[in-house]
């Protein structure tokens, strides 16, 4: 399968609300990173994520940030990035659409869904 990305300048466009991306992000190092070598290097790198028009993140605690966040992307961490204008070590340079799931029109499956979805692609057994 070969999938065309068009990538969006989020200067821009952003991306509709719940939409999963790929996202271009842009940043530096911090001085104390595991690699000493690329520790304050620029970088930009490609990470999957979530626009969200407003983005609560989930707290398990008392004392963790009851925070909202506005017109942001949020990886599977939790970690907020900003497009580029806004207040953010890294930022969200560019976003594409993430394609769908193999022979399906959707990006997410869940449950029977999903296993029954994974089989109809190929004569696979779930993993």
């Amino acid at each position: 399968m070969q999938v065309n990305v068009e990538w969006v300048d989020a200067r821009e466009r952003l991306p509709e609300p719940g939409e999963p991306v790929a996202a271009a992000t842009y940043g530096i190092w911090p001085q104390d990173f595991h690699d000493r070598e690329a520790a304050g290097e620029d970088y930009w790198l490609v990470r999957p994520m979530v626009f969200h028009d407003v983005y609560i993140p989930m707290t398990f605690t008392e004392s963790e940030d009851d925070s909202e966040y506005y017109n942001c992307f949020a990886d599977s961490d939790g970690v907020v990035r900003y497009p580029p204008g806004r207040p953010s070590q890294e930022h969200v340079t560019h976003w594409a659409a993430l394609p769908f799931l193999p022979g399906t029109s959707v990006h997410e499956a869940d449950g029977a869904e999903a296993r029954s979805a994974f089989q109809r692609v190929g004569d696979h057994r779930s993993p």
